[in-house]
């Protein structure tokens, strides 16, 4: 099993956009997926809750029951804002990897440099046993705040597989219980090709 956590202690980052996201992916790849939300808001549940029994199957898991489906290839865990101390030490170390959406603004830069500083002290992280890297989310290279963002971390030297463009499709997705590769191919033949760099780099894990 492959376990993928999702965080940012930022709110409104794009976790639960990045979460619902790859469990669609997976699951569109005939994958036994669980979507686990640690968040009390509950936005991926609420996103599987909208979602048709046509589409591929995907578990979850709420902030209350953390019992895995009997098989699993696939744990991703969209994580709460705020998480720190030993919350975030026991789910980093169960991780195989952490990715880490970011959007442009500079708020969301100064909280994720200081989360970034946190994660560095996580054992599992330094020992290399857990990887991580960092999504740029609703990017749209044709801003100066996009530039600022991709300065930022190139200084951080983590891998940043892809960055995700600034499209009204997730939104729509999100409102049916769905993800992008459940789509007809011809409204997201822009957004596909960018989710390619992430699964490529967590396949290599």
């Amino acid at each position: 099993m492959k376990h993928i956590l999702v965080a940012n202690p930022k709110g409104g980052s794009g976790k639960s956009t990045l979460s619902t996201n790859l469990a669609g992916y997976y699951a569109a790849q005939g994958k036994h997926v669980t979507l686990a939300d640690l968040d009390r808001q509950q936005s991926s549940i609420q996103w599987l809750q909208r979602r048709s029994e046509k589409l591929p199957l995907i578990h979850g898991l709420d902030a209350r029951h953390h019992e895995l489906p009997e098989k699993t290839d696939f744990l991703i865990m969209d994580s709460p804002a705020g998480i720190h101390g030993e919350k975030l030490s026991d789910i980093v170390k169960q991780a195989d990897c952490v990715i880490i959406p970011i959007q442009p603004s500079a708020f969301d830069i100064g909280a994720t440099r200081d989360f970034l500083a946190v994660l560095e002290e996580e054992k599992a992280i330094r020992k290399q046993k857990t990887f991580v890297a960092v999504v740029g989310m609703r990017v749209d290279t044709r801003t100066r705040s996009s530039g600022v963002l991709l300065n930022f971390l190139q200084d951080t030297q983590l891998p940043m597989p892809t960055y995700l463009r600034n499209a009204q499709i997730y939104a729509v997705a999100a409102e049916q219980g769905s993800s992008i590769f459940d789509l007809p191919k011809s409204k997201v033949s822009l957004d596909l090709p960018q989710w390619a760099p992430l699964t490529a780099w967590i396949k290599r894990l």
